[in-house]
């Protein structure tokens, strides 16, 4: 069996595109790896906890809190994820209260927060 010079470049060109090709492919957006817990309270005044799973890094999210009061803001993260959370006071990770947690950490009832981003 012989094989050709022409089929061995055919083959070597083909493996290069292919491998720019990979280079070239948009990547997955990265996550922070776990959960990440808040409470709020309901309009009908009961305690209730929310979390978000696995969430994206580098974009803000605003917490949601249903049925409680507009404007009302959440309490008591617990960021058990395996990256940095920084949570506002402001939606949209604005204004100038903010706080961050470390992976595995969380803080009392007394933080206050409507937004989160994850590093």
């Amino acid at each position: 069996m012989t094989v050709s010079v022409r089929s061995i470049t055919a083959a070597v060109g083909t493996a290069c595109s292919a491998f720019v090709l990979l280079l070239a492919a948009p990547g997955a957006a990265s996550a922070a790896t776990g959960q990440f817990r808040y409470t709020y309270t309901t309009a009908e005044g009961y305690e209730a906890v929310g979390f978000l799973n696995n969430p994206a890094s580098g974009e803000c999210i605003n917490l949601p809190a249903p049925g409680s009061a507009p404007g009302t803001a959440s309490r008591a993260p617990q960021n058990r994820t395996n990256a940095t959370a920084t949570v506002f006071l402001d939606a949209d990770c604005e204004g100038d209260t903010y706080y961050t947690l470390r992976p595995g950490s969380g803080a009392s009832d007394r933080l206050l927060l409507r937004s989160v981003v994850f590093s």
